[in-house]
């Protein structure tokens, strides 16, 4: 789902299967967080809400958010590079200004938004496997 959001965000903002096919160039995750939060019935109606919450010239920053019967059922934050075939590139300026135009303010950061997974032993218990 949330790779098809990805996918989504792209083509909104003319990373097109017809732009990625003339430039060379496309998205390239290189860091995910995912957080499930609640399982999903099979069945269920899913709607995934998509928030660009910052770029520079070669990176972009993006929110994804499950929602299953109005409530959050999994979260993903992704840091992708613009890439093509020799190596990082600067997004063009029409893809930018899209962009930028998807982006929300700073102060509507989600409250997980970039935290990092919490080192094992420090501020919690930590369970050893027993040998075997």
């Amino acid at each position: 789902m949330f790779g098809d959001a990805t996918t989504a965000l792209m083509e909104r903002a003319g990373m097109d299967a017809a732009y990625r096919e003339a430039t060379g160039c496309s998205l390239y995750t290189v860091e995910a967080h995912v957080r499930y939060l609640r399982e999903v019935a099979d069945g269920a109606a899913l709607q995934v809400r998509t928030r660009v919450l910052g770029r520079d010239a070669k990176r972009l920053r993006l929110w994804h958010e499950l929602h299953v019967d109005g409530r959050i059922a999994a979260t993903e934050e992704l840091m992708c590079l613009h890439v093509g075939a020799d190596g990082t590139r600067p997004f063009p300026d029409a893809v930018a200004a899209e962009l930028d135009a998807l982006a929300g303010p700073a102060a509507e950061e989600p409250e997980h938004a970039g935290r990092a997974i919490s080192p094992l032993g420090r501020g919690g218990t930590v369970v050893q496997r027993p040998p075997t």
